[in-house]
């Protein structure tokens, strides 16, 4: 059975015609219609599935919209009520949302996939552990859950920042969805289940605490150097060279035992920010450039350093007492 609908005219927004809609599509055209008027760019899904429709780079025709050269789903993802009535008028497509033209960031809390090993957290646990790590509340947002049972947060990116997706940056589990990716809208199905709405709270600013982990820091281009203590003392130069070569030497344990090197190390050293012997930025920038050597990623380091200099500043004996 069809519906008939009407959408207004591009050309002439006084007016509208009439398109006929499938009975089973008319949910996925009103999510589709939904996000437009959000202002999230909307590319068409398999029915069903959640690939984009439409062709590869490979089989490109560079004839049509692609004449140019491919255009990819994100340059394809459109607010225009006109394309997607006609795009959904012809197919059942599921909903994606291009995040990056929608000047959005999606946090993908996903579930453990059945080989793992049993008992190993979810994406919901590491996220609720990264917010306690770093002193803040789990976010009230925008939140999609999804048919295996993961969430989708929505954060709005931050003014002039242009961020890429990440996958298990912040954590297991954890991936983000920004410029170059999209995600499933709630209202599409799968033969796993439906996307709906968790929490329909107002999407909320992308965290700032969120936004520091997920921007790209600068690659250290060869073995870290320190920059140079003019106001510390020679004892806390020393100790910083000492412990910064112990990071970078600490190749045993894995993540884990390079993470406990690089806590105990920036434990040491923050006895002489608390003493006012030397910068924190100076200690901080260096142990962050020797743990990222190893192979640690950036965001692990700086939870981890910030966590041991907030702990030391906070206990530390004074210096005519250590």
């Amino acid at each position: 059975m069809t519906q008939p609908t009407t959408i207004p005219r591009v050309d002439d927004p006084g007016t509208s015609r009439p398109v006929t809609v499938p009975l089973e599509t008319l949910h996925l055209l009103a999510a589709a219609l939904l996000s437009a008027e959000r202002g999230w760019p909307v590319i068409p899904l398999h029915p069903g599935a959640k690939r984009p429709s439409g062709h590869p780079e490979r089989d490109c025709p560079r004839t049509g919209r692609c004449a140019g050269g491919h255009r990819t789903p994100e340059q394809r993802a459109t607010t225009d009520p006109d394309l997607i009535h006609t795009a959904w008028a012809s197919r059942p497509y599921n909903v994606g949302i291009a995040t990056g033209p929608a000047g959005l960031v999606v946090v993908d809390l996903d579930v453990p996939k059945p080989q793992e090993q049993e008992g190993a957290p979810d994406g919901a646990t590491s996220f609720n552990a990264l917010c306690e790590r770093v002193g803040e509340p789990f976010p009230l947002t925008y939140r999609v859950r999804t048919p295996s049972g993961g969430q989708h947060l929505y954060f709005t990116t931050p003014p002039n920042v242009r961020l890429k997706c990440t996958v298990k940056k912040l954590g297991p589990h954890i991936d983000t969805r920004a410029w170059g990716g999209y995600v499933v809208a709630a209202g599409s199905t799968t033969p796993q289940g439906a996307y709906d709405v968790a929490e329909a709270a107002i999407v909320a600013p992308l965290p700032g605490w969120l936004a520091a982990l997920l921007t790209e820091p600068v690659k250290p281009t060869g073995p870290p150097a320190l920059a140079p203590v003019r106001d510390g003392t020679k004892a806390a130069r020393t100790a910083l060279e000492r412990e910064c070569a112990i990071v970078a030497a600490a190749t045993k344990g894995g993540d884990k035992g390079r993470n406990n090197t690089l806590h105990e190390s920036a434990c040491k050293v923050a006895r002489f920010v608390a003493w006012g012997h030397i910068p924190r930025h100076t200690v901080e920038e260096a142990i962050q450039a020797a743990g990222e050597s190893t192979g640690l990623s950036a965001a692990e380091c700086r939870t981890t350093i910030r966590s041991a200099m907030e702990w030391i500043l906070a206990h530390a004996t004074p210096r005519e007492a250590a």
